[in-house]
């Protein structure tokens, strides 16, 4: 047996260490990694795998010139080839149950089962959203403990349910701050976003209408607080900060900044992705945020990254409330919760408290129910000292992964304090004609999903890695030893990593061919009506 390495744990034997590769078998496979082609190699067209009668179809006049005249050429499998195909497939998938997902920015987190199990309970799995509101009570008190809860953590005067999502969010917020600027007669086309805030930041601010203008980070990441403060004037409706930020820093001048922008007239945007970091330990309202998007699918531990919809409410300040989206839950004196529709708002929601100007819808319903369960059944089997120990173990993470790599992959910002939760690293100290595409792809050899890769852009060859509070010290230092391996490999020059993966069911794929030239494949129509 092999010895363990400096991180205490053994690697595993078999063909990916021995030193001559086994020769290629005839079927591909290799033991229990099975070689799989395209469905549409493995079916023939017309074969299927239940007994169907002939369909007796007489074309209408007016359609018959659009009905088919030949049998659309879709792959045929038998059952077994079905359930064997997709078995196969689902064997080379990467999940989050096999191992870490360290994406920066996207806290990609073991979500409880307790969660999965409370919310396929069939009064919230079943419930829709057409039902007469006094049939779903039960749901609608979950949404109103759910909103109780968000507004206590951030500090907030109320939150918006409805969005569906991070940037949809993102949308939301700056809806009400144009429908507030709207209601002083202001016309404020200038939204400011610092470098160091998410991406999709600039593009919704964009969408929304607004000229997007950026303010440059310092050396030490950080947002240039005399710039921003140089350019606030009367036709900037706005802020947008990522705070932790983007290169894993806490923005510690952000009172300061929103103070400014305040007196400035205007309003103060928080993107809360990073909210994991700080949930139990910082309040945003306090350090005068107007608007902030929360990811149920990050921080309160929703499927994610493919696993299922995605859910992002918006807690807004006093300032902004009145301007929050339609529908929304509302708590009658007599403690009935109910759902506040248009037909009704003008009559329940009294002068300048919540919603009573909203700019309109964000959705057709309300928004996530199984989004809005599993949230709430995690944070109430957490606590709040559970949340705050969420954070702190989060940060402590980062901060165990920043330190322990230092030493053989520059950390751009490792002088500017501890890092929050993500810890980010750069491939400006690896020989020429190695990149963070190496280190990347050679992580899928080593049994990881890589991070995430060249983002921020302010970072040369940035390397983000979000190890998450639901990773142990054991498993940080078995992704520890194999990404300290990977940078040394590249510092010999190991030609062999730039062509990594080779372990992997495929080989790297050339990334800017594919998307600009994809193989499409065509059948050429036999006659016109084809």
């Amino acid at each position: 047996m092999s010895a363990p390495n400096a991180a205490g744990w053994r690697p595993s034997l078999g063909a990916a260490n021995d030193s001559a590769a086994p020769s290629p078998t005839a079927s591909g496979d290799r033991g229990l990694m099975l070689e799989e082609a395209l469905i549409f190699e493995l079916g023939q067209p017309g074969k299927c795998g239940v007994d169907l009668d002939e369909p007796e179809l007489e074309p209408l006049p007016a359609l018959g010139r659009h009905l088919r005249r030949q049998a659309c050429p879709l792959p045929g499998l038998t059952e077994p080839e079905t359930v064997r195909h997709y078995t196969r497939l689902s064997r080379q998938n990467y999940a989050i149950d096999l191992g870490p997902f360290p994406l920066g920015s996207c806290t990609m987190k073991h979500n409880p089962r307790l969660n999965e199990k409370v919310a396929r309970l069939p009064g919230f799995a079943d419930v829709h959203p057409l039902q007469p509101q006094q049939t779903v009570r039960g749901a609608l008190e979950v949404i109103a403990q759910l909103a109780d809860w968000l507004i206590a953590l951030t500090g907030m005067h109320g939150v918006a349910m409805t969005p569906k999502a991070g940037a949809h969010g993102e949308l939301c917020g700056l809806l009400c701050i144009r429908a507030a600027h709207d209601a002083r007669g202001e016309a404020r086309e200038v939204m400011l976003v610092p470098d160091s805030a998410h991406g999709t930041n600039p593009a919704t601010a964009a969408f929304a209408g607004y000229r997007v203008e950026s303010i440059a980070a310092t050396a030490e990441g950080r947002i240039d607080v005399a710039a921003l403060l140089a350019r606030l004037g009367p036709d900037v409706a706005g802020v947008m900060i990522t705070n932790p930020n983007t290169c894993g820093l806490f923005e510690r001048d952000i009172k300061e900044i929103a103070d400014a922008v305040h007196a400035a007239g205007g309003y103060v945007y928080c993107d809360g992705a990073n909210f994991n970091a700080i949930v139990g330990k910082v309040r945003p309202g306090d350090l005068g945020v107007d608007a902030m998007h929360i990811n149920l699918h990050k921080t309160f531990s929703t499927p994610h990254g493919g696993g299922g919809p995605g859910s992002g409410p918006v807690v807004l300040s006093e300032a902004l409330a009145p301007f929050a989206p339609l529908p929304f839950t509302m708590r009658t004196a007599e403690g009935v919760t109910h759902l506040v529709e248009e037909e009704d708002a003008a009559a329940i929601v009294p002068g300048e408290s919540f919603g009573s100007r909203s700019f309109g819808r964000m959705t057709a319903f309300h928004g996530q129910m199984g989004m809005f369960t599993r949230a709430l059944t995690y944070i109430l089997s957490h606590g709040a000292d559970g949340l705050r120990q969420v954070a702190e173990d989060a940060v402590l993470n980062a901060n165990y992964v920043l330190r322990r790599v230092e030493d053989v992959l520059v950390a751009p910002f490792a002088a500017s304090g501890p890092c929050m939760h993500e810890a980010l690293f750069s491939d400006a100290g690896l020989p020429e004609g190695f990149t963070t595409l190496d280190i990347a792809k050679g992580l899928i050899d080593e049994g990881f999903h890589p991070m995430t890769v060249y983002f921020p852009l302010v970072v040369r060859g940035a390397m983000l890695v979000e190890p998450t509070e639901t990773e142990s010290r054991a498993g940080l230092d078995r992704f520890i030893a194999s990404l300290r391996s990977l940078a040394e490999r590249a510092g010999r020059s190991d030609e062999s990593l730039k062509s990594a993966p080779h372990l992997a069911p495929r080989r790297r794929l050339d990334e800017t061919q594919a998307a600009r030239k994809p193989v499409l494949v065509w059948r050429e129509p036999a006659s016109a009506a084809d």
